[in-house]
């Protein structure tokens, strides 16, 4: 994955009304999810914008509580490439992804952002693009390449995971279909259902036309 360079600043003061206030100052509310895992009580400081989670069994979840410049996370959110994202909050440097988007449900304009930390020892789960290669012979027999799935969700280390999952179709019939368990990448662990369709070569008129003249 490319890397995208944000700085964030701590958010200390929560709530719906401080959230408004900040998107009037074209910024946007951010937390980033997935630190560190302690046993409560937690008696050590916490840094400022990070709170607890309670998770149960006695533990619970260091989250941080941040917001960004709207237009530093454009590139980042306007885009069908992925980022491992290289944040920056008071001087300090954490790895994370883009875990989900709130927007507004008319204006369209970004509410929200959850971040998920990263790191080269614990897997992730991420949806990544799909690029269909090559020319199927379904095509050539006459019939339409279709693609069902634009991404498909992945989980391994975020340094491994690639910026698209490139699939031949060459051997792709006519009326075939190309399932999730049918593929297989070095270091990936694909977590849709294994049934479930990410590409099809359709039977056209013309391609029922020819089927019919040959026999």
């Amino acid at each position: 994955m490319k890397t995208f360079q944000l700085t964030a600043e701590p958010r200390t003061d929560l709530g719906k009304k401080a959230a408004k206030a900040i998107r009037k100052e074209n910024k946007i509310p951010v937390v980033l999810n997935g630190g560190e895992i302690v046993t409560l009580p937690y008696e050590k400081a916490l840094k400022p914008g990070e709170k607890i989670v309670e998770i149960g069994n006695g533990k619970g979840l260091i989250t941080t509580d941040l917001v960004v410049d709207r237009d530093a996370v454009r590139k980042l959110i306007y885009t069908p490439d992925i980022f491992a994202i290289e944040l920056t909050v008071n001087g300090e440097k954490r790895m994370a992804v883009l875990k989900d988007i709130q927007f507004h449900p008319v204006k369209d304009s970004v509410l929200h952002i959850d971040l998920l930390e990263v790191s080269d020892k614990k897997p992730v789960t991420i949806e990544v693009p799909v690029k269909l290669e090559g020319h199927a012979e379904g095509v050539k027999a006459g019939g339409k390449l279709t693609l069902s799935m634009k991404k498909i969700r992945v989980k391994a280390i975020y340094t491994e995971i690639p910026e698209r999952v490139v699939i031949n179709v060459d051997h792709l019939g006519l009326g075939k279909t190309l399932q999730i368990g049918e593929l297989h990448f070095d270091g990936l662990e694909l977590v849709n259902a294994k049934n479930a369709v990410v590409c099809a070569v359709q039977l056209t008129r013309a391609a029922r036309g020819a089927q019919a003249n040959a026999q």
